[in-house]
């Protein structure tokens, strides 16, 4: 028994159909280039988050005299709401202000922007040792507002609130869902701020090379953008044009197939 020729055009379209899933495939899984391997990792690749304007930090200083300390700590007056992955949190703090300072408790006006917290927390302890206003004080810095956002071609484009402040790339990217068949891993866009200046920077997934790159971390208001990738718009123009055509099709093999099995 013979296969009718006019089932031979739908075969044909069923296998270049598998061949292209089986290809694309490749461009849906991370680090489709990297073998197994071992990578070194230092404290210089994770990143030191540099304070910008707008920032709000909390900052609680102590030392052997409670009572001594306690002035330097008064409650902070800013107070902010924050979303985070399980809701709403409220937290106070200091608002690095547009001049780039911060008004702390007798201490006044301190500059903030463009330093990292371990430095800001090098000149608040400096400052108090010089006026002798403690002995041995302890300063303990925290960035209250540290958010990535995760938009384009992923599960749940989202902002995230790090509380720890320390987030990968992959990790946000799994919280938001995950890039979705139609993102594009090979070219994930990032943009951070940088002394006042936007970066972009577009990333391969795929590569070995991202495990130890600067960008494996993501620092505060970095945001993420999954571009789409064309088998997104060839679906989308397809489900549009092929519908029609492919119901046809199929009423003409059931008749063809009636008319096959009558004779």
């Amino acid at each position: 028994m013979r296969l009718p020729r006019v089932l031979f055009p739908i075969l044909i379209l069923m296998i270049v159909n598998f061949s292209s899933c089986t290809t694309s495939q490749k461009t849906t899984t991370y680090f489709s280039e990297t073998a197994d391997t071992t990578i070194m990792l230092s404290k210089s690749e994770i990143p030191e988050p540099i304070i910008q304007k707008n920032d709000i930090l909390s900052i609680y200083i102590s030392s052997l005299n409670p009572e001594a300390s306690a002035v330097f700590n008064a409650p902070n007056i800013l107070a902010t709401s924050t979303s985070t992955t399980t809701g709403s949190t409220s937290a106070g703090g200091y608002l690095v202000n547009s001049d780039g300072n911060l008004q702390l408790p007798i201490l006044g006006t301190i500059k903030a922007n463009g330093i990292t917290k371990k430095q800001l927390k090098a000149d608040i302890t400096n400052m108090i040792v010089d006026k002798k206003l403690l002995i041995d004080p302890i300063v303990t810095i925290r960035h209250l507002n540290f958010e990535v956002t995760v938009v384009g071609e992923v599960g749940k484009p989202m902002v995230i609130n790090v509380p720890n402040e320390k987030i990968s790339m992959l990790k946000a990217l799994g919280i938001a869902g995950d890039i979705t068949v139609y993102g594009k891993k090979e070219n994930v866009l990032l943009v951070r701020e940088v002394e006042g200046k936007r970066k972009v920077t577009r990333i391969d997934l795929n590569s070995k090379s991202f495990l130890s790159s600067p960008y494996y971390y993501l620092e505060p208001n970095d945001i993420v953008y999954v571009e789409a990738n064309k088998w997104k718009v060839i679906n989308a123009n397809r489900n549009q044009q092929l519908w029609p055509s492919i119901i046809g099709g199929l009423s003409v093999i059931a008749l063809v197939l009636t008319a096959f099995i009558r004779n």
